[in-house]
């Protein structure tokens, strides 16, 4: 690379330099793929993929439309049925209509039942975090489950994989920061972006996110400059209060810090998941993590109640079953924190990874463009991951567990 300054300039100018080029090639790439009339789309689901989701047969499914019982499909491929992610919802809710109990097809809250905030978080990068935040919010969704999305890393990693450009974010989209900012916060409702999925909307974050951890401090000793005296760790949790009604899980992608909108995350959360690869360095970030958490959220307390939540799960992710230190480090785990660590982990697949690649996750790409054993496990492991979190969240609306059953 041809050093575009001198060898004389200072630090400070060099990385802004550097950055200014990178910053500049990622706008143009990202103009380039996505124009402002342009959108992420999601791809239509085989009659088996279909029935899986509903939890049907495909032999019920065929009868639904032998008997005009439901709307034909709007499209097919080689003559058999294809489905949009929409349709499957309203075959979903014609279900349920006619279901003799209630709750059997749409599973999400019911009277009495609160919202669930998840905040998946941890110290260390590259722990999974954003894999498994999409990858919870698809498989929830395409279940039913009226799922918010909140990206709270500036990076915008999450928001990126949803088909939204945080480096051209402008004045006129909200984002989370001006949900939670101090001089003048918007309505939660107007950062809120629908997605590619119909039961899946989103809170998208750009880098100015990052001004929330310079001005709180600020904040703290001077006051809000709006002249309200709600706190930082408050901020997040009032403003989700607002929209109660119309999700039943929220999942919060946290920074790979523990900063002020990791903090915010974690005191508007019921439950966090904490996502840790099963490799020694990894274990001991996360107890560093932990420790620092611990303590911080111990200050918050001291001016108020202590928070309480839920849940506290740990997730393996990048795990690797025929790897003899990724069995040994998991079985150290279970060992020492026994059911807190979730029943099934994020399996490391190439399916996966390649999906990200182009940023999708496994429910957006389709089959046939994997090996199918490659495909059919890395889906199989993110169901049970997905299936493990719902009956979390059944176990705290006081619901019987559902089976752990996967693959479509």
């Amino acid at each position: 690379m041809k050093d575009t300054q001198s060898q004389d300039s200072v630090a400070h100018e060099r990385l802004a330099s550097r950055a200014g080029i990178i910053r500049t090639a990622l706008l143009r790439a990202e103009l380039a793929s996505w124009a402002p009339e342009s959108g992420k789309a999601l791809r239509r689901f085989t009659s088996a993929e279909a029935a899986y989701f509903l939890n049907i047969t495909q032999g019920h499914l065929r009868r639904l439309h032998a008997e005009e019982r439901i709307e034909d499909v709007a499209e097919r491929v080689a003559n058999r049925r294809v489905y949009s992610e929409a349709e499957i919802q309203r075959i979903r809710a014609y279900l349920e209509k006619n279901a003799k109990t209630p709750g059997t097809y749409l599973k999400g809250r019911r009277d009495g039942d609160k919202m669930q905030v998840i905040a998946v978080s941890n110290f260390k990068g590259g722990s999974a975090k954003t894999s498994t935040t999409a990858h919870l919010a698809h498989g929830l969704g395409m279940q039913g489950y009226r799922v918010l999305c909140i990206d709270a890393d500036p990076q915008g990693s999450l928001t990126s994989l949803f088909g939204f450009a945080p480096t051209i974010f402008d004045d006129s989209v909200a984002t989370l920061y001006d949900v939670v900012r101090y001089d003048g916060a918007v309505h939660i409702e107007e950062a809120i972006q629908k997605t590619h999925f119909s039961s899946v909307d989103m809170i998208p974050a750009s880098l100015q996110l990052a001004e929330f951890e310079h001005e709180t401090p600020m904040a703290l000793i001077n006051g809000n400059p709006d002249g309200t005296d709600i706190k930082f760790d408050q901020r997040l949790r009032m403003q989700l209060g607002a929209v109660e009604d119309k999700y039943d899980v929220v999942l919060i992608d946290c920074p790979p810090q523990l900063g002020f909108i990791t903090l915010s995350a974690l005191c508007a959360a019921t439950g966090i998941i904490i996502t840790v690869i099963p490799a020694m360095l990894d274990i001991a970030s996360m107890e560093q993590f932990l420790t620092m958490a611990a303590g911080l959220l111990e200050s918050v307390a001291m001016g108020g109640e202590p928070l309480r939540w839920d849940f506290e799960k740990f997730l393996l992710t990048r795990f690797e079953p025929n790897d003899g230190p990724s069995q040994q480090m998991a079985a150290f785990l279970r060992s020492k924190l026994g059911e807190d660590v979730l029943l099934h982990p994020f399996v490391k697949s190439t399916a996966v990874g390649d999906a990200s690649m182009t940023k999708q996750s496994i429910y957006e790409v389709a089959r046939g463009d994997f090996h199918r054993q490659t495909y059919d496990r890395a889906f199989a492991s993110v169901e049970l991951v997905v299936r493990t979190v719902e009956n979390e969240l059944r176990r705290v609306w006081g619901r019987e567990a559902l089976e752990m059953t996967h693959g479509a």
